[in-house]
C-alpha cells in the first residue's frame, strides 16, 4: 500500500485505517509507546533487527499521521523522545480487538501444528 493511499478521502475507513500502519514496524512501535515515551534509541535496542534508517522513517511517518509526538529537548547531547498522541492511543485502543483475534488465530494455529 502506498503513502498516498493514507491521505486519499476516497477510500473505505479500513484502508485509510491500514495505511497508517502498514509496514513490518509500525505495529510494534505503537505498541512499544503505549508503555510510556521512548528515546529512538531505546526503541532499537528492544528491535535489534530494526534499522536506525527504517526506524527514522518509520517514526516520521507515524509523527505526519499524527500518531507520534516528537519532542527535541535542547543540550548537547539532543535528546530526542515520541510519545504517542491521543490520536495514536485511540488507534492502538481500535487495534486491541484485532491483537486478540491474531492471538486467538495463533493459538488455532499451535492446535493444528501439535494435532498429528
Amino acid at each position: 500500500m502506498t503513502r498516498s493511499r493514507a491521505q486519499d478521502v476516497n477510500v473505505c475507513g479500513v484502508t485509510a485505517a491500514i495505511a497508517v500502519i502498514d509496514g513490518k514496524w509500525k505495529t510494534t512501535l505503537l505498541w512499544l509507546l503505549e508503555f510510556g515515551p521512548r528515546r529512538p534509541a531505546e526503541l532499537r535496542r528492544q528491535l535489534p533487527s530494526l534499522s536506525e534508517k527504517v526506524l527514522t522513517q518509520a517514526l516520521r511517518e507515524m509523527e505526519a499521521d499524527g500518531l507520534v509526538h516528537r519532542e527535541v529537548h535542547e543540550g548537547l547531547p539532543l535528546k530526542t523522545v515520541y510519545s504517542l498522541t491521543d490520536f495514536g492511543r485511540e488507534l492502538s485502543e481500535a487495534l486491541a480487538p484485532l491483537t486478540d483475534w491474531g492471538h486467538r488465530r495463533l493459538e488455532k494455529l499451535a492446535e493444528a501444528q501439535s494435532t498429528p
